[in-house]
């Protein structure tokens, strides 16, 4: 779920750094091409009357598979950049539609209890990508470009051959990927209407859907939420990679691919896991209302780290290595309260997957925007001013989810429901005199 996102918002920015292309131009191309993550709930209602949700799950692992198979063989094109880039605009929409389906398998066979004590998990494996790119995956091909310069320098033609490797092999483990899950994931049967359903039938539930969406009470606040709870990684997440390739005149730290590939694939995977699997217990245990706060402050507090490495520019190991590992605790940590909060706030009641990719949408509209921009917002500012502006930025999230009203219930407790296709479960109470006074929701009392 999380391989296609990130190899086409982190790890082809580094892809093309080897390949001599501008950091601006790789900032904004990388993050314009994530369109179809912010857009997928248009497409959401037909994935919910055609085919069942499995279907999708498998098929867009394979296409996208197929996809990033021919990327490999483009990267021989002279001026490949406009055909990658055009190939990757198709991985996205592949990818988006498969995280779609995958949001649904998640929140259809599993009972409210069970999303709350898999969260982590979840949250874990999705970024779990993240770490097998930027750390496995870009390692390999500074690894690989070595062995073919010898013992030279890698020029552009050997990070050429490196990445064709490493796309390809991005493309089989989808396509291996594909075959194992159309055996394992669990899926319903699509419900025997009498008829087939039709586009006209699926616009007219995108119609429903939307309208859904936007009369949910508190709507317009969580849309701000969510928006600015990452508005700090959107800016940082382009620009972390360039920032430590760069080289030391420009303000960089001149890592080579395989030190990037080596903090980010142990220091960074040893504390993101850590992070992703304490915060679901963490959330399990008090709650997601009462933690919202402090998870929001271990996600943005951390961006810090880059800054400090940008004014300073340590030479020691130790300490590079020690500022990703805080970050990536930090991301682990808090990403999964926005993930739970999407789930049982935002998306909660009818249309559960389809408002789920309407919230993903919206939030990575945050991180796609936020990513064009930073590439030339750092290059005016230089990397030690643009990471303290970003500090700037996360103010607004520690409001905003300071004052944050919850809509449903927060419990630990949720039963495995009724409660899937309804957005609470009301039950009359009445006063002593007999009349009805206030409803009960979850084992708790609002007035009527």
């Amino acid at each position: 779920m999380g391989l296609p996102f990130v190899v086409l918002n982190m790890v082809a920015a580094v892809m093309f750094k080897n390949l001599d292309v501008p950091n601006a131009k790789i900032a904004f191309w990388t993050s314009l091409i994530m369109w179809p993550w912010t857009i997928k709930f248009l497409w959401s209602p037909f994935l919910e009357i055609f085919k069942t949700k499995k279907f999708f799950v498998v098929s867009t692992q394979i296409a996208s598979g197929v996809l990033f198979g021919l990327g490999a063989l483009a990267l021989h094109i002279p001026d490949c950049f406009a055909i990658l880039i055009a190939i990757f605009a198709v991985v996205a929409f592949s990818g988006a539609t498969h995280d779609i389906a995958a949001d649904g398998v998640y929140m259809s066979e599993l009972s409210s209890k069970h999303q709350s004590q898999y969260i982590g998990w979840q949250g874990a494996f999705y970024n779990l990508a993240k770490l097998v790119a930027t750390g496995g995956l870009v390692g390999l091909a500074g690894i690989l470009a070595r062995h073919f310069a010898g013992s030279d320098s890698p020029a552009r033609a050997h990070y050429v051959d490196a990445w064709m490797i490493v796309m390809g092999a991005i493309g089989a483990l989808l396509l291996v990927l594909g075959c194992f899950h159309s055996r394992a994931v669990p899926g319903q049967a699509q419900k025997v209407t009498g008829k087939n359903p039709s586009v006209r039938e699926g616009i007219g539930k995108l119609r429903e859907v939307i309208a859904a969406f936007f009369t949910k009470r508190y709507i317009w606040y969580y849309i701000a939420f969510i928006i600015l709870y990452r508005l700090g990684e959107g800016f940082v997440m382009k620009i972390v990679p360039l920032f430590l390739m760069s080289d030391r005149e420009s303000g960089g730290l001149a890592l080579s691919n395989e030190e990037i590939g080596l903090y980010y694939g142990s220091f960074g995977s040893a504390a993101f896991l850590l992070g992703s699997l304490l915060a679901g217990y963490f959330i399990a245990k008090r709650g997601l209302k009462k933690s919202l706060f402090i998870l929001c402050c271990i996600f943005n507090i951390p961006f810090i780290a880059y800054a400090l490495l940008a004014w300073f520019q340590p030479e020691q190991i130790w300490v590079t290595a020690g500022a990703i590992a805080v970050e990536y605790f930090g991301y682990g940590f808090g990403f999964v309260g926005l993930t739970l909060f999407m789930m049982q706030q935002v998306a909660a009641g009818k249309h559960q997957m389809a408002h789920y990719a309407f919230a993903s949408g919206i939030m990575n509209f945050s991180v796609m925007l936020t990513g064009a921009i930073s590439g030339y917002i750092s290059d005016a500012l230089g990397y030690n001013w643009f990471f303290t502006a970003v500090m700037v930025a996360t103010v607004p999230a520690f409001v905003m989810t300071w004052f944050i009203p919850f809509s449903h219930p927060d419990t630990s407790e949720a039963k495995d429901t009724e409660t899937k296709d309804t957005d609470i479960q009301d039950e009359r109470t009445e006063d002593t005199d007999g009349q009805p006074a206030r409803y009960a929701v979850g084992g708790e009392t609002c007035g009527e």
